[in-house]
C-alpha cells in the first residue's frame, strides 16, 4: 500500500509539471511573439552613420546597425527602467532583439564639457579611483530612492581600464548589480568606450548582462575602430587660444565625474541599468523557465524584476 502511495503521488506530481511546463512554454512561446513585434517597429541603419552636427563617423562593420536617438531612449529609459537621457542613438549587433531579456546594446551619447587632457593617462591608480567610486556610489542611491529608481553597488572592474594614446580611445568594464540582486547572480556590465575630442568626450556603453561579457568584448573590439570624430572635431583639432579645456582629466573621466565652475566635483549618473518590464500573463513563470534555461536548477529562482 505504501509503494503504491508513493507511486501515484509520484504520477501526479509527474503530471502537474507537465501541465506547468506546457503552460510555461506558452508564456516563453508569448514573450517571443511580443518582443518580435515590439521590434519590427524599429527602423535600423546600416553601413556609415553619421551622429550629431558634423560630430562624429560610425563606419559600421557587418553585422551590426544603428538606431535613432528616439528609438534609443524608449529602449534605455521605457524597457530598461533608466531616468531618462539624451543619447545619439545605439548600436545593436544583428540577431540581438534589444526587448529581449538577453538582448544588448551600445548607447551613444556625447558630454561636451570641453576638451579633456591626457596627461595625466598614465599617473591614475585605478584601484583607488574604483574605491572613491564606491563611496560616491551610496550618495548617489540616496537621490536615486527619492525619484524612484532602484539602487545599485559597484562590485569592481568586470575589465580593467585600458587608455590607448595613439588613438586618443579609453575602454574599461563594470560590474553593477543593481536593486535586490544578490552576490552570486550574475549583474550587469557596463562596457566603456570613451573617444577624446576637441571639445568633448564621445561616450559608448554597452549595457548588458555580466554573464555576456565574452561576446560584449569582443562585439566592443570591433567598434572601437570603427568610431571616430569628423575632421574638426578630433583631439589633435585642440586649439588651446580658443577652444574650452575640461577642467578634469583621464581619471575623473572614468570616475563619471564632472568639475564644476566651483572646481568641486559632482557625479555624473553614467550607469544604465536592465529590467526588462513586460507586461506578460505569468511572468513569474516565464521568470522560471529562463531562469532555468540559462542558470540551470541550482540557482534559486528570481523574477524578471531583479534582474536589472
Amino acid at each position: 500500500m505504501l509503494l503504491l502511495a508513493v507511486t501515484s503521488h509520484t504520477v501526479t506530481a509527474q503530471q502537474e509539471d507537465s501541465v506547468f511546463e506546457a503552460e510555461v512554454a506558452r508564456e516563453y512561446a508569448e514573450y517571443y511573439a511580443y518582443i518580435d513585434s515590439l521590434e519590427q517597429h524599429l527602423n535600423y541603419r546600416t553601413g556609415e552613420i553619421a551622429i550629431g552636427e558634423d560630430l562624429a563617423l560610425i563606419n559600421l562593420p557587418e553585422g551590426y546597425r544603428y538606431l535613432d536617438p528616439e528609438s534609443t531612449s524608449h529602449i534605455v529609459t521605457d524597457t530598461w527602467g533608466n531616468p531618462p537621457r539624451e543619447t545619439l542613438g545605439m548600436i545593436v549587433p544583428d540577431g540581438i532583439n534589444p526587448y529581449s531579456i538577453t538582448g544588448w546594446g551600445i548607447v551613444i551619447s556625447y558630454e561636451g564639457e570641453g576638451h579633456v587632457d591626457d596627461e595625466d593617462a598614465s599617473a591614475v591608480d585605478f584601484d583607488e579611483l574604483l574605491a572613491g567610486m564606491k563611496e560616491e556610489v551610496e550618495a548617489e542611491n540616496d537621490i536615486r530612492l527619492e525619484e524612484g529608481y532602484d539602487t545599485y553597488q559597484l562590485k569592481g572592474w568586470a575589465e580593467d581600464p585600458y587608455y590607448d594614446a595613439g588613438t586618443h580611445k579609453m575602454y574599461w568594464a563594470l560590474d553593477i548589480h543593481f536593486g535586490m540582486e544578490e552576490d552570486d547572480y550574475p549583474g550587469t556590465l557596463n562596457y566603456n568606450i570613451r573617444v577624446l575630442g576637441r571639445e568633448g568626450v564621445l561616450v559608448l556603453n554597452a549595457v548588458s548582462g555580466m554573464e555576456q561579457l565574452r561576446e560584449v568584448k569582443q562585439r566592443m573590439d570591433a567598434i572601437i575602430p570603427a568610431v571616430a570624430f569628423m575632421p574638426g572635431n578630433r583631439y589633435d583639432d585642440y586649439n588651446p587660444s580658443s577652444d574650452k579645456l575640461a577642467a578634469y582629466g583621464i581619471g575623473a573621466l572614468v570616475a563619471g565625474k564632472l568639475a564644476s565652475k566651483s572646481g568641486l566635483m559632482a557625479l555624473l549618473t553614467g550607469f544604465l541599468a536592465k529590467s526588462w518590464k513586460f507586461a506578460l500573463v505569468g511572468l513569474a513563470a516565464l521568470a522560471g523557465l529562463i531562469k532555468k534555461f540559462f542558470f540551470g536548477e541550482g540557482k534559486e529562482q528570481r523574477s524578471l524584476e531583479s534582474r536589472a
